[in-house]
């Protein structure tokens, strides 16, 4: 796991058929959920029918991949089958999938290419609900208006064949495609753990990819925690990592402009990578396979931050402790990085560092050194202690003022 542990900036990429009319994954055809505010509502049948009206013409994984190499991204998954059933991937088990099963062109394929040729690992989200499959059994008009408290239930013979089915759908992820980092479950609440054969899962695919991270929603398995839509105030235990939408919706969706801006997402950034998580951070590409204007112009100005600052947050561990430096702050061997996601007054304080071991202060990105004091206790002085920790003031020029946030680099001498 030791790439996973430093990780720290992941891309989500959420992409369906529904996709090419502007609506939500999925929850359309369910009749939407609370969590999403801008979802729509959509008969099932329509919602279905729509499979075979996606064509993603101008779709290029290239440019995926670039954009996210500009943004320091270390990995980036994919859906690759979302809670409405439909596969990107050519499965054997059923027609509902790209092409009907008959496309000469592999959508994953293709994005596993582009993204290994960046450099980059590799991941796919796979729900394990699917409201499609009649023996899931498919969601229908009746059982609207969608419950958490009364899913339909199939009859035994009903779910040992879609158990087949979804263990061969994961099989075929797992082999068709070379190495695979991670694979991210989603949907088990509808079901129990012995339902979904979680163990039994879970071995199947560790003697396919021994190598491979399972996130914690396969019911009794996972590597690492997943919080969702918001930053634990505490780290959880063990590895995490917080998926987070730029805008209120997971797919794209035309109801919904309500964009995160550059400074909300970076600040999330310096939050978490401060905590030891990670940010998988979502795009959704339209139907045609484009990343949106809107969001497109985000991600560049979050890359073109990433680019002057990421060493701040890229491969880093937590630095400081709160009561020694109010803000995010991260650290890489004899460096401690602060983040400064307030416009300070004109100096900032640290608090219980060697301040007789400090070589430098600057910004990063940046050989202009910043002025700084130090002092320690009276008692420190006294003994002529060749180690005191004491509190560190730094003065923040208005000139090095980042419009979305500065950090400032401390480098202590070696040990």
């Amino acid at each position: 796991m030791n790439w996973f542990e430093s990780a720290r900036l992941g891309m989500f990429i959420h992409w369906g058929h529904s996709s090419s009319r502007g609506w939500e994954l999925s929850w359309p055809l369910v009749g939407g959920v609370f969590s999403l505010p801008y979802c729509q509502d959509v008969a099932i049948a329509e919602y279905h029918q729509n499979a075979s009206n996606f064509k993603p013409t101008d779709y290029n994984p290239r440019l995926w991949a670039s954009l996210a190499k500009r943004l320091g991204v270390e990995y980036v998954i994919l859906t690759t089958k979302h809670h409405d059933g439909f596969s990107l991937f050519p499965t054997t088990t059923s027609d509902f999938c790209y092409g009907g099963g008959n496309s000469q062109q592999d959508l994953v394929k293709q994005f596993v290419e582009a993204m290994r040729e960046a450099g980059l690992r590799v991941g796919f989200y796979f729900s394990l609900i699917d409201w499609h499959h009649p023996d899931y059994p498919a969601f229908t008009e009746a059982d609207k208006p969608y419950r958490f408290d009364k899913i339909p239930q199939p009859t035994p013979q009903q779910w040992e064949r879609f158990s087949e089915v979804m263990f061969e759908q994961i099989r075929e992820l797992l082999t068709l495609y070379g190495r695979i980092d991670i694979i991210w479950f989603d949907g088990s609440w509808e079901r129990t753990p012995s339902q979904w054969r979680s163990s039994e899962l879970a071995q199947m695919i560790r003697q396919l990819q021994p190598d491979i991270l399972i996130n914690d929603r396969l019911p009794g398995q996972g590597d690492f925690a997943t919080p969702e839509q918001f930053i634990p105030p505490k780290p959880p235990d063990g590895l995490w990592e917080v998926c987070l939408t730029i805008n209120d919706s997971w797919g794209y969706n035309k109801a919904d402009n309500n964009y995160k801006d550059a400074r909300t997402l970076v600040h999330k950034l310096c939050e978490i990578a401060a905590k030891g998580g990670k940010l998988l951070l979502n795009v959704s590409p339209m139907g045609n396979g484009q990343i949106p204007p809107p969001q497109q112009e985000c991600l560049e100005s979050v890359a073109e931050w990433m680019s002057r600052y990421g060493e701040s947050i890229i491969d880093t561990q937590p630095g400081l402790l709160p009561w020694q430096f109010y803000g995010p702050s991260t650290r890489k061997d004899n460096f401690y990085y602060l983040h400064l996601l307030m416009k300070p007054y004109e100096t900032v304080s640290v608090r219980g560092i060697p301040i007789k071991q400090i070589e430098s202060v600057k910004v990063v990105g940046s050989d202009r050194p910043l002025s700084y004091s130090g002092r320690c206790s009276i008692i420190d002085e006294l003994t002529q202690n060749p180690q005191p920790l004491g509190e560190l003031t730094i003065t923040v020029p208005e000139s090095a003022i980042d419009p979305l946030a500065t950090v400032l680099v401390i480098q202590l001498a070696q040990a």
